[in-house]
């Protein structure tokens, strides 16, 4: 049986309460991951280190490997174990909410409820034994709880954006009219002009080629698989002629591209305050991929910025991120260290 682990980029609480803090929580129940947020308003707008995206300040976080999604392709279920390690780490989120008065929370779960036939029946277990009330929510509301997490990070020179979030069981992109979004007030998302989840992230992307043991070897015809989901959106929204004119941003929030980003720099731990926010040349993310695919599984396993926790699947996001930047050829990407947790957050910030 897998034991869960605690991912080391949740550093806790940053940060304490006071008693007049209006203080939101959200939870993001992925595929392979299990993330909650904890924080308020910051009235100076800035990020006040932590997790966070600016206008919040974190009082604590908490993210955990746990591979829900573990089996879906083959079963259509979520499996026993799965649900076991989840249900922990779900506890654990209990334990920390119940430190604090939380005033607005929203607690979501994706791809892997989504799929799974017993998903809603796990989400009522969750329910009754930890009082949590987990909603699944569509691929769409995905796409725009991330984009919104992301999007003080487009530039001011961009006209247009390609935001992309990888995940453990489906990859959702937006095309994003970025002029439209300066000049939004309300944080909608009407600007974003066009969307598309593929139903494959990196767990399921690996199991439809072998399983992670042999991503290495089907690395090129996973590419392939993926170009051939992109092509009728980018024909769709002429992606590929606007990008010629170098005004299109490339951003994305994933662990795929932050690991890439992490591993580029060659840091000897993985470090937030370094990758959030960061601008890199897609050449150099590129050539890191190929860095990887020469390492045996022993040394992305014992790699500091990959781990045991994600070198099963580091490949296919790989080959997910090489599908998008080939296709897509910008000379540099945008990285964010944040996404549905923080649009929640600001959705929730956002409410009358």
């Amino acid at each position: 049986m897998l034991q869960p682990s605690q991912d080391t980029r949740e550093t806790g609480a940053n940060s304490g309460a006071r008693a007049d803090d209006r203080i939101f929580a959200a939870l993001d129940l992925g595929t392979n991951n299990c993330r909650l947020l904890i924080a308020s308003l910051d009235p100076t707008g800035g990020d006040q280190g932590g997790h966070a995206a600016p206008g919040i300040r974190v009082f604590d976080s908490f993210s955990r490997i746990v591979r829900l999604g573990e089996g879906v392709s083959a079963t259509g279920r979520l499996s026993d174990d799965a649900m076991e390690r989840t249900l922990e780490a779900l506890k654990a989120c209990q334990k920390k909410l119940g430190k604090y008065r939380v005033t607005h929370a929203r607690f979501v779960a994706t791809e892997a409820c989504r799929r799974a036939a017993n998903g809603q029946d796990f989400l009522d277990r969750v329910r009754s034994q930890t009082g949590l009330d987990i909603d699944i929510i569509t691929s769409e509301e995905e796409a725009q709880l991330a984009f919104l997490g992301c999007s003080s990070l487009l530039t001011d020179v961009a006209k247009r954006a390609i935001v992309f979030d990888i995940g453990g069981g489906s990859t959702e992109l937006m095309w994003i009219d970025v002029e439209a979004a300066r000049n939004n007030a309300h944080n909608d998302t009407s600007h974003i002009t066009d969307w598309l989840s593929i139903g494959f992230g990196v767990m399921n992307l690996a199991d439809k080629f072998g399983g992670s043991s042999f991503a290495d070897m089907a690395f090129g015809d996973m590419v392939s698989f993926l170009h051939e989901r992109l092509k009728p959106f980018d024909e769709a929204n002429q992606i590929g002629d606007t990008i010629g004119d170098s005004t299109v941003q490339l951003l994305s929030t994933s662990g795929t591209v932050t690991t890439l980003a992490a591993v580029h720099l060659d840091l000897p731990r993985y470090d937030r305050s370094r990758i959030d926010g960061i601008r890199l040349n897609v050449s150099d993310i590129r050539a890191t991929i190929q860095r990887l695919l020469k390492m045996r599984p022993s040394e992305r396993f014992n790699h500091p910025c990959i781990g045991p926790d994600r070198a099963d699947f580091i490949i296919s996001g790989c080959a997910i991120f090489e599908a998008i930047s080939s296709l897509w050829p910008t000379a540099s990407i945008t990285i964010a260290d944040r996404g549905v947790r923080e649009g929640i957050i600001l959705s929730l910030m956002n409410q009358k």
